[in-house]
């Protein structure tokens, strides 16, 4: 069953009198499955992000669909509390800065989705910390943490109330080259384990293919202000 499907999805995006326009013709994933998004900045890989994780609302939609849940018709509706609970239960989120909050310690910041969700597995916190290596920073504070550590727990926190379908917007950006692969490979490897979806928006296409994700390119329309994911895989990084 498709954990994630987006057919006919188009966002325009305003800035004065400027506007952008993003096509999505056609995005789905399975369980279990992971997809890298590459394409210039301001192509709009955060866009096609935000739209999956139902953060911002499509122009048109034929089908967007999340954990089997018709959003489009939700968005259509204004059922913001429905969208709200489906998020909170289906979707994590892992930030390009980690985005833990620094007045919780990390295992009450992985803990916070379960919590959102009404889902509490104190067992499944620790599980998670040490399948990423991060048991022994548990009672600390975020800021006592290295950067990777901190992308590390945030992936423990997208993962803490077993979502169906993970996000993550350039997760290893701001990491050295040796510590952005452990960081993708953690990644990857966690999603697998719990057979969750993952869409991830990332510039190293070589690593994101490494860590075993296919390539999508969202392609910028030359002349146009408009981009499109395109609807093919890529075969090799790009």
């Amino acid at each position: 069953m498709s954990v994630l499907v987006l057919e006919g999805v188009r966002r325009t995006l305003s800035s004065g009198a400027a506007r952008f326009i993003l096509d999505i013709p056609s995005l789905a994933l399975s369980a279990g499955q992971g997809l890298a998004l590459v394409g210039p900045s301001g192509a709009g890989k955060s866009t096609t992000l935000d739209l999956a994780a139902l953060a911002l609302a499509p122009d048109r939609a034929g089908r967007l669909v999340v954990a089997g849940v018709d959003a489009a018709a939700l968005w259509a509706r204004g059922a913001h509390n429905a969208l709200a609970a489906l998020r909170a239960r289906a979707i994590g989120y892992v930030l390009q800065t980690g985005g833990l909050l620094p007045f919780l310690t990390v295992a009450e910041n992985i803990a916070l989705p379960q919590r959102l969700a009404g889902r509490r597995e104190p067992k499944r916190i620790l599980d998670l910390a040490d399948q990423l290596g991060i048991v022994a920073e548990l009672d600390k504070p975020p800021a006592a943490l290295s950067v990777g550590q901190r992308q590390r727990a945030a992936i423990a926190r997208a993962l803490a109330h077993r979502p169906s379908l993970v996000i993550a917007d350039e997760p290893t950006a701001a990491l050295h080259p040796e510590l952005a692969a452990d960081v993708f490979a953690r990644l990857v490897a966690a999603c697998a384990e719990d057979g969750a979806a993952l869409l991830v928006a990332t510039h190293d296409a070589e690593a994101a293919q490494r860590a075993g994700l296919a390539l999508r390119r969202v392609s910028p329309i030359p002349g146009e202000a408009r981009s499109v994911v395109d609807p093919e895989p890529l075969a090799c990084p790009a």
